[in-house]
Protein backbone atom coordinates (compact mmCIF):
# COMPACT_ATOMS: atom_id res chain seq x y z
CA UNK A 1 0.00 0.00 0.00
CA UNK A 2 2.97 2.47 0.68
CA UNK A 3 4.07 1.88 -3.23
CA UNK A 4 0.69 3.18 -4.02
CA UNK A 5 0.77 6.23 -1.76
CA UNK A 6 3.90 7.17 -2.96
CA UNK A 7 2.76 7.28 -6.55
CA UNK A 8 0.05 9.35 -6.00
CA UNK A 9 2.22 11.84 -4.19
CA UNK A 10 4.15 12.16 -7.18
CA UNK A 11 1.32 12.14 -9.67
CA UNK A 12 -0.66 14.34 -7.77
CA UNK A 13 1.24 15.60 -4.57
CA UNK A 14 -2.42 16.27 -2.01
CA UNK A 15 -3.89 13.05 -2.63
CA UNK A 16 -0.60 11.18 -0.84
CA UNK A 17 -0.79 13.42 1.74
CA UNK A 18 -4.31 13.19 1.71
CA UNK A 19 -4.17 9.33 1.88
CA UNK A 20 -1.56 9.26 4.78
CA UNK A 21 -2.64 12.24 7.18
CA UNK A 22 -5.67 12.97 6.16
CA UNK A 23 -7.54 16.92 6.02
CA UNK A 24 -5.14 18.15 8.32
CA UNK A 25 -2.16 20.87 8.57
CA UNK A 26 0.38 18.95 6.11
CA UNK A 27 -2.87 18.92 4.02
CA UNK A 28 -3.08 22.38 3.53
CA UNK A 29 0.77 22.99 3.44
CA UNK A 30 0.54 20.59 0.56
CA UNK A 31 -1.64 22.33 -1.27
CA UNK A 32 -0.27 25.71 -0.98
CA UNK A 33 3.38 24.25 -1.77
CA UNK A 34 1.67 22.38 -4.97
CA UNK A 35 -0.09 26.00 -5.97
CA UNK A 36 3.63 27.82 -5.49
CA UNK A 37 5.74 24.89 -7.22
CA UNK A 38 4.95 21.37 -8.69
CA UNK A 39 8.01 20.09 -7.08
CA UNK A 40 7.86 21.45 -3.79
CA UNK A 41 4.30 19.55 -3.44
CA UNK A 42 6.04 16.33 -4.45
CA UNK A 43 9.06 16.64 -2.50
CA UNK A 44 6.97 17.71 1.09
CA UNK A 45 4.41 14.64 -0.24
CA UNK A 46 6.79 12.22 -0.10
CA UNK A 47 8.36 13.50 2.71
CA UNK A 48 5.24 13.09 4.76
CA UNK A 49 4.14 9.48 3.47
CA UNK A 50 7.66 8.53 4.18
CA UNK A 51 7.70 9.80 7.77
CA UNK A 52 4.38 8.21 8.29
CA UNK A 53 4.84 4.56 7.54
Amino acid sequence: MEIIKIICAIILPPLGVFLQVGIGKHFWINILLTLLGYIPGIVHAVWVVAKNK
